[in-house]
């Protein structure tokens, strides 16, 4: 089970425009290299778990699998997202601690 500070971070994040959600902004982003860590959702589809683990693989891109789409989106006020990009560095070194905690 996740955190309330992450998920507060996940939210402050989004508000920040330092989050890209979505399988395609998500892609797009990753290819930019503009993503510093992705998070996807536990219960997104394996074909869509294996097409971005791989893509971040090759290009050292930090990834977690957590939790699921409902908890996740509901996080950031939206609805059935899988896929997570921070694009922020310091974003991204709070979450992975707080979800280290």
């Amino acid at each position: 089970m996740i955190n309330n500070k992450f998920l507060s971070l996940l939210g402050f994040a989004h508000k920040s425009r330092n989050l890209v959600t979505g399988e395609d902004t998500c892609r797009i982003n990753i290819k930019k290299d503009a993503i510093k860590l992705l998070f996807i959702a536990g219960d997104a589809s394996d074909n869509t778990k294996d097409r971005f683990l791989h893509l971040c693989k090759s290009r050292n891109i930090p990834v977690r699998i957590i939790e699921d789409r409902d908890t996740l989106s509901s996080a950031i006020g939206k609805v059935n997202r899988t896929v997570f990009g921070v694009t922020d560095q310091k974003f991204a070194e709070e979450m992975l601690k707080a979800l280290d905690a």
